[in-house]
C-alpha cells in the first residue's frame, strides 16, 4: 500500500520564528504513520532540518542547471546540500507568474532526480479550462510534458491542484476529486505501466483544510494532500497529519 503524505507548502511565508509550527507539530504527531513533508521558504530550510523532527524538508522550485550565472536562482543541489529531500516543481503559482511551461518543470524534474530529491511535480486546470469541459485533456497534456521518462514511485509524486481552487476555500466535489486521480493514475499506467504507476503517489491540493480533509484522503487514487495555507499553523495542519495517518 502507498503512504499517505502530508505536505505544507508555506510558499513566501515564515520566518525564523515559524520553527516553532514545526516543533508543536513534530511533538504531537510525530510519530503518525504517515510521511510529513514541510516545505518552506529557502533561507527556513537548514534551520528546519536540523530540528530533528523526524519530517521530510523541501524546497519550493529549483533550476535546472546545478550551478552557473543565474543570479537569485537555486539548483537541486544546493536544496539537497541545505537539508531538503523534497521539492516542489511545477505549482500553478510558477506556471503563471513567472510562466514556466510544462518543458521547463519536466526538465526541473529531472534535476532533483539528479541531485537525489523527490519531485513533487504539480498539475492542474484554471476555472476557465474547468469551464469549458477541458480539465481532462489539461491533466493529460501536462502529465505527458511535465512528467519526465523514469518517473517511480521513489522519485516523483503527483500533486493535482485545480489552480481556481488554490487558496479560494472552493474545492472540486469528491467525486470531482476522484474522477481526476483516476485519471491520472490511468494516465502513468498507459505510459510507464500499471505496477510501476501503481507505487507513485497522488496528492491532491486546493484549499485542504482540517474539515475536508478526512474526506478527501479517503479516495480512491488519492495519497494525501498538498497543503497552502492551512500548513503554516499547528492547530490546522496537525489535523491534516492525523487525517493522512488514518
Amino acid at each position: 500500500m502507498r503512504r499517505k503524505i502530508a505536505a505544507g507548502n508555506w510558499k513566501m511565508n515564515g520566518l525564523r520564528a515559524q520553527a516553532a509550527v514545526v516543533e508543536a507539530l513534530a511533538a504531537e504527531h510525530g510519530g503518525a504513520d504517515c510521511e510529513v513533508v514541510i516545505c518552506p521558504p529557502a533561507p527556513l530550510i537548514p534551520l528546519l532540518a536540523g530540528l530533528g523532527s523526524g519530517f521530510a524538508i523541501g524546497g519550493q522550485d529549483c533550476h535546472p542547471a546545478a550551478s552557473g550565472a543565474h543570479t537569485g536562482d537555486l539548483s537541486a543541489e544546493m536544496l539537497a546540500d541545505a537539508g531538503a529531500s523534497h521539492v516542489i516543481v511545477g505549482h500553478s503559482e510558477r506556471r503563471t507568474d513567472h510562466g514556466e511551461d510544462d518543458a521547463l518543470v519536466r526538465a526541473k524534474a529531472e534535476a532533483a532526480w539528479r541531485a537525489g530529491l523527490v519531485a513533487i511535480i504539480c498539475i492542474g486546470e484554471t476555472e476557465a479550462e474547468r469551464d469549458a469541459d477541458r480539465t481532462l485533456p489539461v491533466i493529460d497534456a501536462q502529465l505527458a510534458g511535465s512528467v519526465p521518462d523514469g518517473a517511480t514511485g521513489a522519485n516523483t509524486v503527483i500533486a493535482y491542484e485545480p489552480v481556481w481552487a488554490i487558496g479560494t476555500g472552493r474545492t472540486p466535489s469528491p467525486d470531482d476529486i476522484e474522477h481526476v486521480h483516476r485519471a491520472i493514475r490511468a494516465g502513468l499506467a498507459g505510459r510507464f505501466g500499471a505496477d510501476p504507476s501503481e507505487a507513485i503517489r497522488l496528492l491532491y491540493g486546493g484549499s485542504v483544510k482540517p474539515g475536508n480533509a478526512a474526506e478527501i484522503f479517503a479516495l480512491s487514487d488519492v495519497d494525501g494532500g498538498l497543503v497552502g495555507g492551512a500548513s503554516l499553523k499547528a492547530e490546522d495542519f496537525g489535523p491534516i497529519i492525523a487525517a493522512a495517518a488514518r
